[in-house]
C-alpha cells in the first residue's frame, strides 16, 4: 500500500494522458540499482535508497521512471514508435518534502520525426499543466545539450576536456571550476620528472616497462585490477588534461555561449550569429535546433514565452539534446522537466538504435500550486 495519497487530480491526468494515445505501464518498485548509477549522473546518485537481495545484488527503490520504462520496452521487445504514460510513485532523498512522492509523464520511443517530436513532448507537458492549472502564467526553460557538444568540440578541445565539459553541462559552479582551470593549467604534482618525460616525448614502451617494473617490484601486479598498458594510458591522459591551456580568445568564446539568454523566438538568429562570429562550425546541431523552433511555432506555442538558455541542462546523464522545465512565472518550483535521451536504450540494451524523448511532472509540487491557488 502507498504510504501517501494519490493527488485528487490523476484520474484528469489519465485521461490526458490516454487522449494522446499513450499505453499507460506500470514498473516494479524495486529496481536493479546498476543503470541509475551508472547512468542517471551524480545527483540523482546521491538520492537513491539502496538495498540489496540474498544474492548481493545491489537494488534500489525506484527514483525515476525514464530508465525503467526503457528496460520494460526492451525486454517486452515491443515495436516502434510507443508512447508510453505512467503514474506511481518515486523515492529519493530531499532535502525538503517528502522522500516519497508521485510523478507521471510520458516517454516517446522511437519517433523519428525529432523537431516533431521534441515539440509534441513541451507542447503536451505545456498543455496538461495548463489543465491543471487553470489560469496561470506558465514559462518554459530550454537549453539544448547537442549546441554546447557542437561549441565545445569545435573549439578542439582534446576529448577528455570534451567529455568533462559535457558531463558538467548544466551545473554552473562545476564549469566556472573547469573553465578557471582551462585558464591557468597546473601541472600534476609528486610525479617523478622521468615519467613526465616519457609521456611528453611519446615514449610509451618505456612508460609501460617502467610501470610494469614498479609494479612487480612492490607486489602490486598480483592484485591490479589495470594492466600496465591501461596505467599508462590514463597517466597520458591525465597529464594531457592538466596539461591543456585553452587560449583568453577561446575560454572568451565559450564564455561568451554560455551567458546567452533571450526568447526562443531570437534564438536561432543569435546562435547563428555567435557561429559566425566565432569562426565556429556548428551546422547540423543548429539546423535541429531551428527545426525544433519551428515545430514549436507549428504546434501553437508562444515563443516569446519559452526562454533559451545555452547553459541550462537538467542534472541527469543520459540526456543528449533538448532539455526544458515548465514552472509558474514568479515561481521557483519547477512543475515539469524532461529532454531528449537518444542513447539511452542503446546503453540499457536495445540492438537498434531508438531515438527517445519525455518529460515528468512532479505532481506534490503542482497539488501544492493548486492548493496555493
Amino acid at each position: 500500500m502507498p504510504l501517501i495519497n494519490m493527488p485528487d487530480f490523476a484520474g484528469t491526468l489519465l485521461d490526458e494522458f490516454a487522449a494522446r494515445g499513450t499505453e499507460r505501464v506500470d514498473t516494479p518498485v524495486i529496481q536493479p540499482a546498476e543503470p541509475f548509477l551508472d547512468m542517471a549522473g551524480e545527483d540523482l546518485r546521491r538520492r537513491i535508497f539502496m538495498t540489496e537481495n540474498e544474492r548481493g545484488t545491489s537494488l534500489c527503490l525506484r527514483p525515476e521512471f525514464t530508465i525503467p520504462v526503457c528496460l520494460r520496452h526492451i525486454e517486452t521487445a515491443t515495436g516502434t514508435p510507443k508512447r508510453y504514460a505512467y503514474l506511481g510513485e518515486v523515492f529519493r532523498q530531499r532535502r525538503d518534502g517528502a522522500n516519497e512522492f508521485y510523478q507521471a509523464g510520458i516517454e516517446d520511443l522511437g519517433d523519428t520525426g525529432i523537431a516533431g517530436a521534441d515539440a509534441r513532448a513541451i507542447g503536451d507537458a505545456h498543455a496538461i499543466l495548463g489543465r491543471l492549472l487553470p489560469g496561470r502564467k506558465l514559462v518554459v526553460t530550454l537549453g539544448d545539450q547537442a549546441v554546447f557538444e557542437a561549441v565545445v568540440k569545435a573549439l578542439g578541445l582534446p576529448a577528455g576536456w570534451q567529455k568533462r565539459l559535457i558531463q558538467a553541462f548544466g551545473n554552473p559552479e562545476q564549469i566556472d571550476q573547469l573553465l578557471r582551470k582551462l585558464g591557468s593549467p597546473n601541472p600534476v604534482p609528486g610525479l617523478d620528472p622521468e615519467i613526465v618525460e616519457m609521456v611528453s616525448s611519446g615514449r610509451d614502451w618505456a612508460l609501460i616497462a617502467r610501470i610494469d617494473e614498479t609494479m612487480q617490484a612492490t607486489g602490486y601486479s598480483t592484485n591490479a585490477s589495470r594492466s600496465p598498458a591501461e596505467i599508462a594510458r590514463r597517466l597520458k591522459e591525465k597529464l594531457e588534461l592538466a596539461e591543456t591551456r585553452l587560449d583568453g580568445a577561446a575560454l572568451l568564446l565559450l564564455r561568451e555561449f554560455l551567458s546567452l539568454e533571450l526568447p526562443l523566438s531570437e534564438a536561432s538568429a543569435a546562435l547563428a550569429g555567435f557561429a559566425d562570429a566565432a569562426g565556429l562550425k556548428l551546422g547540423p546541431a543548429l539546423s535541429r535546433f531551428d527545426e525544433r523552433v519551428a515545430a514549436l511555432a507549428n504546434i501553437g506555442l508562444d515563443l516569446d514565452r519559452i526562454n533559451y538558455r545555452a547553459a541550462f541542462g537538467r542534472p541527469l546523464d543520459y540526456y543528449t539534446g533538448l532539455v526544458y522545465e515548465i514552472g509558474i512565472a514568479g515561481e521557483p518550483a519547477v512543475l515539469a522537466g524532461g529532454g531528449r535521451f537518444d542513447r539511452l536504450l542503446t546503453l540499457l540494451g536495445a540492438e537498434n538504435h531508438i531515438p527517445a524523448v519525455g518529460f515528468s511532472l512532479w505532481l506534490d509540487r503542482i497539488e501544492s500550486a493548486r492548493a496555493a491557488r
